[in-house]
C-alpha cells in the first residue's frame, strides 16, 4: 500500500455490516465507523466531536468483518480513502467518500 494514501481509524460499528455478492462470486462489506475526538475548547469547556466514516471491504477481510463485526464492536483499519460519483434519479450528481480497508484488527471484548 502507497504511503500517499494511508488511513487508520480506530472507533465503534454504527449499524450492522451490509453484505454485497456479486455474479461472479466476489463479496462487498460496508459499515459505518464512528471516531471520536476530545478538546477543551477555548472557554475551557470539554467538548466531544464524533465522525462518521463509510467503509468498505472486499473478499477475505469482507467475510472477517460479516463473521466478527456486529454493530458498536470497536475495531482498528488500515486502508485507503477511495471517491466515487453517480447521478441519482432525479438527476442529481452524488459524491461518495469512501475508506476502503485492507487490514482489520479486531478490538475490544464485544
Amino acid at each position: 500500500m502507497s504511503l500517499r494514501n494511508k488511513v487508520t481509524l480506530i472507533g465503534y460499528t454504527g449499524k450492522e455490516v451490509e453484505m454485497i455478492n456479486f455474479e461472479n462470486g466476489g463479496i462487498k462489506a460496508s459499515v459505518s465507523l464512528a471516531t471520536n475526538d476530545h478538546y477543551t475548547n477555548a472557554k475551557g469547556e470539554k467538548v466531544e466531536e464524533t465522525q462518521w466514516h463509510s467503509l468498505v471491504a472486499y473478499g477475505k477481510t469482507a467475510e472477517i468483518f460479516q463473521k466478527y463485526v456486529p454493530k458498536g464492536k470497536e475495531i482498528a483499519i488500515e486502508g485507503k480513502i477511495t471517491y466515487r460519483s453517480y447521478e441519482d434519479k432525479d438527476g442529481t450528481k452524488r459524491y461518495i467518500t469512501e475508506i476502503r480497508v485492507e487490514e482489520l484488527l479486531l478490538l475490544g471484548s464485544k
